[in-house]
């Protein structure tokens, strides 16, 4: 954690329960005359005294266009103008004021940025993508991912795993028509990755592949990339075509790149009694 930043407030309750309600944020700590909120991994207060800071703009982002589209819709009737490309940086925006007349911004960035999900969030919202931008991967955010991705645990650490990226269109168009259906995010997308192990170095090669792929799962979305698990890739003909040799074992190959439109929202899910036996 890096900071806060408070600004002084003549009217927290109104102002807490425009964050709240309109964009989204969620109390991080009330401390009664003085409340912390987040938005992601950004961190801002509010306490209540006699006068009000005002100055400066309040900027939050989101992951797509379409994200920021449903911000507008929301808070139409408090905004400047529509959203719209930014001609000076490269992001897509529109402004508003909050009850207290502070200048609140919503973007997103049309260029990747860097890794930005707080643990909840990368846990919370992290989807299984099937749509991709033909927008290509930074080499330097690849390199990123797969350095995030090379501290997965493994058997007595054996580190049995390794990656093999594949970015050539007709693999992946053919990887992507081997099981139909089930398979054709990955020739939908620009880059996909096998993750696979080596059962010489490890015994437990398989869960050490799929604990591996979860760990790289993870990582991309840290960075806005999407993924989807392709389950049994784990064949003959799969990897005479990607040369893995046979008797390694694939624990997926999953499509990577950025997510097309809005991301899907999270499926219903059984309560947390439900998991948790005694």
């Amino acid at each position: 954690m890096s900071g806060i930043v408070f600004f002084k407030t003549g009217i927290l309750s109104e102002i807490k329960e425009f964050y709240i309600e309109q964009v989204g944020c969620r109390i991080w700590m009330d401390q009664g005359d003085c409340v912390i909120l987040s938005h992601g991994n950004f961190l801002f207060g509010f306490c209540k005294r006699y006068d009000a800071d005002i100055q400066g703009t309040i900027t939050f982002f989101f992951c797509t266009k379409d994200d920021v589209d449903i911000m507008y819709e929301k808070l139409k009737s408090i905004s400047s103008a529509k959203p719209e490309l930014n001609q000076n940086y490269p992001i897509y925006n529109f402004f508003a004021k909050d009850p207290e007349g502070r200048e609140i911004e919503f973007q997103s960035f049309t260029e990747p940025p860097g890794n930005y999900l707080t643990c909840d969030e990368l846990l919370l919202t992290r989807r299984s993508i099937r749509q991709f931008e033909e927008k290509p991967v930074p080499q330097e955010v690849l390199e990123s991912i797969f350095e995030l991705s090379r501290y997965a645990p493994t058997s007595r650490n054996t580190q049995s795993y390794y990656f093999k990226l594949i970015d050539k269109k007709e693999t992946l168009n053919w990887i992507g028509q081997t099981r139909g259906d089930n398979s054709a995010p990955i020739g939908r997308a620009p880059l996909a990755v096998a993750v696979c192990t080596d059962p010489e170095v490890s015994m437990r090669y398989i869960q050490d592949g799929c604990i591996a792929a979860y760990h790289f799962i993870l990582a991309a979305w840290s960075f806005g990339l999407g993924t989807c698990w392709i389950a049994a890739m784990d064949r003959d003909d799969v990897k005479e075509v990607l040369k893995i040799p046979n008797n390694h074992y694939v624990a997926t190959i999953t499509p990577l790149g950025y997510p097309a439109g809005t991301i899907p929202e999270a499926p219903e899910r059984k309560e947390r009694f439900f998991f948790v036996k005694q």
